[in-house]
């Protein structure tokens, strides 16, 4: 009976947990489900791996629609090319969201934005400014600049044609001429689909909305909808941190000097694997910035002169050179006629940080030009210049010196010199384990 009953009870309590649990199935596949993503910041290699897990997970969530709230200066053509591809390729309605008021869509957020399969902004937010350069930040010439253009023109024509004559005219002008637009002049040349003061408002849109899916029509339900946010993970972001043009040149500037301090005093391992690490997260960094690379030349100068006036026999000049080719070096590297604004470095930023560097390196210099002139303490070479007491007779031939608590052997270093018994002498070399003294008078 006993074993009965036990049975019966736990049959009622699976019965109960798993009617729980259809239910609670039942309620989150009753309300459809909005995925939304928050992209601010320019669009480079983690971008793309952030977009690329969410459309995963809202495909895998059977997402009603994924919106990705965008604010972004630009970015690099290929990656917003990718992007795109992943947006075309979703089987969830994507809903690009220019956000929050004063956001903007530039450059290859524009392009971004008019190719997904809703396309919405805020108030006061603006979108173009589109125009291709090279990864150095120049322009293009004339004829690299006409093929870039008109292949990006026809990366998006599929997904504007639908909007109408003034909508590609708009977006052909955004390549070609760096046009620029805010969300109502977008709005009436019909580029987005809605204008929509905050989330809520654009869910309220986009309810009833019916957009073109591959072969098929999709009406939108946003009707109490459950809105799910999806972050960038920890490693999306500090790659994406990474890519800033600031965080770069500093990781450079601390690897740089925490190198050189190594090598100036090596033996030491902490100073030389932080180097080592800030300059591999420098490379990455400006492995996906748009950087000129002759700058590296005046960097390598820089490390040179630093480590050249460790040995030189007058210590400043070498150094102020080596500040002087760094900042030059840094402004080459980040700052080359025709980058985006976004993407250069701070120019007082790179003063100031030489200056410092200069500064710790002379520091450290000091103290190690004091170090070499202080007395030797230990070894043999430590005897020369003590004092001791003579315990024999001490000739030309040898005899016993007291120095401190030691007895050695020594010999006079004038022959005709005579040191007795009890005499006070002084060390003035040390000749393997025999000391020659001289007499104190």
């Amino acid at each position: 009976m006993r074993t009965i009953r036990r049975t019966f009870i736990l049959l009622v309590l699976l019965n109960a947990a798993l009617s729980a649990a259809f239910q609670s199935a039942r309620a989150q596949t009753s309300d459809p489900l909005v995925l939304v993503m928050t992209a601010h910041g320019p669009i480079m290699p983690p971008m793309l791996e952030y977009f690329k897990r969410g459309i995963e997970i809202a495909e895998r969530r059977n997402a009603e629609v994924l919106v990705v709230q965008l604010n972004t200066p630009g970015g690099a053509v290929l990656t917003t090319l990718e992007i795109i591809r992943e947006i075309r390729a979703s089987s969830v309605p994507v809903v690009i969201y220019v956000s929050p008021k004063n956001a903007i869509a530039g450059s290859a957020g524009a392009m971004i934005t008019v190719a997904a399969h809703v396309s919405a902004m805020a108030p006061e937010t603006t979108i173009g400014a589109s125009t291709p350069i090279m990864t150095t930040g120049e322009n293009l010439p004339s004829d690299a600049r006409a093929k870039e253009i008109n292949s990006m023109q026809a990366a998006i024509r599929p997904y504007v044609e639908p909007r109408g004559e003034e909508a590609l005219a708009l977006a052909n002008a955004m390549i070609a001429e760096a046009k620029a637009v805010t969300n109502t002049e977008a709005l009436e040349a019909g580029l987005i689909d809605f204008v929509a003061d905050d989330l809520e408002d654009l869910l309220q849109a986009l309810d009833g909305f019916t957009l073109q899916m591959d072969d098929s029509t999709r009406t939108i339900n946003t009707l109490d909808v459950e809105t799910a946010p999806l972050n960038m993970s920890l490693i999306e972001g500090f790659l994406l941190f990474l890519t800033d043009p600031n965080i770069a040149f500093l990781l450079l500037a601390i690897g740089v000097q925490a190198v050189l301090i190594e090598i100036s005093s090596p033996g030491g391992w902490v100073a030389g694997f932080i180097g080592v690490v800030c300059l591999t997260l420098a490379v990455y960094g400006m492995g996906v910035l748009p950087v000129n690379w002759f700058g590296i030349i005046f960097l390598l100068t820089a490390f040179i002169l630093f480590i050249l006036d460790i040995k030189a026999p007058t210590h400043g000049a070498l150094t102020t050179a080596g500040v002087a080719s760094f900042i030059i070096g840094a402004l080459v590297l980040f700052n080359s006629p025709g980058v985006p604004q976004f993407q250069r470095v701070s120019v007082p930023l790179v003063v100031a940080t030489g200056v410092v560097i200069g500064l710790l390196f002379m520091v450290i210099l000091i103290y190690a030009l004091r170090a070499l002139k202080v007395p030797i303490s230990a070894g043999i070479e430590s005897l020369i210049g003590k004092t001791g007491t003579a315990r024999s007779v001490v000739e030309g031939n040898g005899g016993q010196v007291q120095l401190g608590p030691e007895l050695w052997t020594a010999e006079a270093v004038d022959a005709a010199e005579s040191i007795g018994k009890g005499d006070r002498v002084e060390v003035v070399e040390v000749k393997g384990l025999r000391l020659k003294v001289r007499k104190i008078k």
